[in-house]
Order: structure tokens, then sequence, then C-alpha cells
């Protein structure tokens, strides 16, 4: 990841085959052409709608990952505070701990007392219990202390198509 946003001009196309993915991930590239001519009057092959998804995804302008099923694991919601007077030793050797760990989904800093939150994945709470013992252990020196909440009954698990409509003018 950067700091920096996707270089891309998106073109009313691109909006349309981002929707229509975000509206079912699994869709060909045929269907999406299909679909593109039907719905939105875009006459395109779908050997042109299969590179434009290919270079959008190597610009970076969408992520690809697996998410599980939000019922196969626990979720929860970390946020770490840290101890000032071991910051500036050890903050990077903390922060790439978290960012590579298998069970991080989410990753970001924020502002506020807590500045480094993450989204984590476990199979048990017992297994995420373990895990911040260990990290205590291994990064106690640098984190003050580490807020947990339980994520439960997840009511949206989805990006909406309707977003990829803002793109058009919106960006800042």
């Amino acid at each position: 990841m950067t700091d920096d946003p996707p270089d891309w001009e998106f073109s009313e196309r691109d909006m349309y085959i981002l929707r229509e993915l975000s509206a079912d991930p699994q869709r060909s590239s045929r269907e999406l052409a299909d679909l593109l001519a039907s719905e939105y009057g875009i006459d395109v092959s779908h050997v042109t709608v299969s590179e434009s998804i290919r270079e959008m995804r190597d610009a970076d302008v969408f992520r690809e990952t697996i998410v599980p099923n939000e019922e196969l694991f626990n979720f929860a919601l970390f946020e770490f505070k840290f101890n000032p007077e071991h910051f500036a030793d050890s903050w990077h050797d903390a922060m790439v701990s978290i960012r590579d760990d298998c069970h991080t989904l989410f990753y970001f800093l924020s502002d506020g007392e807590y500045q480094w939150k993450s989204v984590m994945m476990f199979p048990s709470r017992t297994a995420e219990s373990r895990w911040i013992h260990d990290f205590y252990k291994e990064h106690g020196d640098v984190i003050q202390n580490v807020r947990n909440s339980v994520v439960h009954n997840v009511l949206k698990f989805k990006t909406d198509p309707e977003l990829f409509t803002e793109l058009d003018g919106e960006r800042s």
C-alpha cells in the first residue's frame, strides 16, 4: 500500500465495471460486457473489459482479498495505546508485527489516545487471548494498553455498488 491515491482517470465504463463487480465479484468479463451493453448502452468486447479490470487492479484502483465468512472466525477490534517512554526505539517492530500478523484483516492509524487500530480474526476467544498475551510479551515496552472489543452480529459486510457512482467528480 502507498500513501498516494491511484493515478487513474475514471471513465464512465470503469465506474460501471466497479459497480457491477462489487455487486457480484464472480461475474466474468463476458457477463460484464453483456451487462454494460444491456444496462448502460456501452458496447465493448469482453477482452476490453478484462483489460480494464487488469489495468485498474495493477494501478491499485481496487484491491482483491479473500475475506472469510464472518461465521467462521471471531472478529475483534483492537486499539493500541503507546508507552511514549519506549516509543522511539520500538514502534516499528510492533507496527510490522501487527500489520503482518495472519490474524490482521484491516490495520489503520487514527488520531486520539489509541492511535493504532486493527480488525483481527481468531478461531476462538482463547486464541485471541493468547495473541494478546504473546503480543505484550514481545512488544509490551512500546504498548501501554491494548483495548479489544468483540465484534458480534455483523450486520453489513460488503461494499455497496452505488458507492462507485461517487467517483464521478467527487474526488478531492
